[in-house]
């Protein structure tokens, strides 16, 4: 199963980034093979439908669940027709929050943003 994370840098004790949309980068972590890549966000420069953007790339990679701290209703809906689960991240690094969704330790975002952030 592919996960997917907003992610500060390229590295797996990066923090997860605040704003799912825009988040300069995604790791994309296959739970089967253990392989993750980092894809860069390139609907981070977007003016406006960062997350819906982002999350029409996030399911082109074929990802069943995406990790994160917060996410808006635009691009939940987006998520939601692409049946991916969102779940709330926790404190702690990629690679952290990752185990932690394999452990069965998080649990499904239930609140989402109504109005854009911008950082």
């Amino acid at each position: 199963m592919k996960i997917a994370l907003p992610a500060k840098s390229k590295e797996m004790d990066s923090e997860l980034y605040e704003s799912y949309g825009r988040a300069p980068y995604y790791l994309l972590y296959n739970s089967v093979t253990n392989e993750s890549e980092f894809l860069d966000n390139s609907a981070v420069l977007s003016q406006g439908a960062s997350g819906i953007r982002a999350s029409q790339v996030i399911a082109d990679n074929g990802v069943k669940v995406l990790i994160t701290p917060r996410c808006g209703e635009n691009a939940q809906k987006t998520l939601e027709k692409a049946e991916i689960l969102i779940y709330k991240s926790v404190p702690g690094s990629l690679e952290h929050n990752i185990n932690e969704f394999l452990s069965d330790n998080l649990s499904l975002l239930d609140k989402f943003n109504s109005r854009m952030y911008k950082d």
